[in-house]
């Protein structure tokens, strides 16, 4: 995938098929992404039924092709060279309030009044978000997922929005049953 077109299908095995590359679709993928109570078959086959308008049109045999390029298509055809997985430091449910006025400055424009959007150049407009509510929040995320030292208006920040800076620690149903049962016993 070349950065300077923005597609709307992904070819698998010479086939072209249709994709939804709304930005709204993408975050609905994201958003089901971080559902702990979907395994991560359950995450990806949500994800192919999403992203893939005739997902019943690719054969069987190229599901972890259709995947994979499903998952370049979320990551902005960009490769993702981290060695290991990094700390969750956005929560795209969570923070849409802090997010699309970020992503609205940047665009000049409110993006949710567009009728589409193709996900690439939303997630465009969001990687240049500077100064603002949401860059302050994830910036105070960023260093404590690195465990460096934050400074005096920092501490100061997250101890007024700790409801905005602390991401809540998100159980799937069998978690949140397994601790009744323990604080049953105690």
């Amino acid at each position: 995938m070349i950065g300077y077109g923005l597609p709307t299908t992904i070819n698998i095995e010479g086939n072209e098929y249709d994709i939804q590359s709304d930005f709204r679709a993408v975050l609905d993928i994201l958003i089901a992404c971080e559902d702990p109570d979907l395994s991560d078959i359950e995450k990806q086959d949500v994800m192919y039924q999403i992203l893939y308008k005739d997902a019943n049109q690719i054969p069987a045999h190229c599901y972890a092709e259709a995947c994979k390029k499903a998952a370049d298509f979320i990551d902005g055809g960009m490769e993702d060279t981290r060695k290991k997985p990094q700390k969750k430091v956005i929560d795209w449910q969570r923070d849409a309030a802090m997010i699309m006025p970020a992503v609205n400055k940047v665009a000049g424009r409110e993006l949710r009044a567009e009728k589409y959007m193709h996900w690439w150049t939303f997630l465009g407009y969001f990687m240049e978000i500077e100064d603002g509510l949401f860059s302050q929040v994830l910036s105070i995320r960023q260093k404590k997922a690195k465990h460096k030292k934050l400074e005096k208006w920092e501490r100061e920040f997250e101890r007024e929005n700790s409801d905005l800076v602390k991401l809540p620690t998100v159980q799937s149903e069998e978690q949140k049953k397994e601790i009744e049962n323990l604080e049953k016993w105690l």
